[in-house]
């Protein structure tokens, strides 16, 4: 049986373009180019028939190392707690107040960007502390 090389996440959502440029610029990653014959994005939607415009939109990790986002509108909206969320590793390595302190300057620099900081939650003898946040459309994920 073959294993598996890679993995694509997809997130559903109101505005595909919105919430996965947010997550760029959460995580490093780069939005594609448009195909062949367009300029822009925008050129892409306006040949396409108004309802398949900002259909979807997704992202990647530049070096290739870490899984494709994918965001596809839908038309409801969400109404629970994500089964899945991401958890974004910005404290790696750290310990008490230093990791507190990067994952709370990180929380302001995401809450700029439109995330929303839930609650932190202090390490205790099971687990590290880490800040569970929503993105621009309220799916949770968090920073640890």
């Amino acid at each position: 049986m073959p294993s598996i090389k890679q993995v694509q996440i997809t997130f559903d959502c109101a505005e595909p373009e919105r919430v996965a440029r947010f997550w760029c610029e959460v995580l490093g990653y780069v939005a594609p180019s448009p195909p062949d014959g367009f300029a822009t994005w925008d050129d892409v939607n306006l040949s396409l028939p108004p309802e398949e415009r900002d259909a979807w939109f997704a992202c990647s990790d530049p070096s290739g190392a870490g899984p494709r986002l994918y965001f596809q509108r839908v038309p409801e909206g969400k109404v629970a707690k994500n089964r899945v969320h991401l958890d974004v590793r910005v404290g790696t390595g750290l310990v008490g107040d230093e990791r507190l302190a990067v994952l709370e300057a990180e929380s302001a620099r995401l809450v700029a960007l439109g995330a929303v900081q839930q609650r932190v939650l202090l390490a205790d003898e099971e687990n590290e502390s880490c800040i569970v946040m929503q993105d621009v459309e309220g799916n949770e994920f968090c920073l640890d």
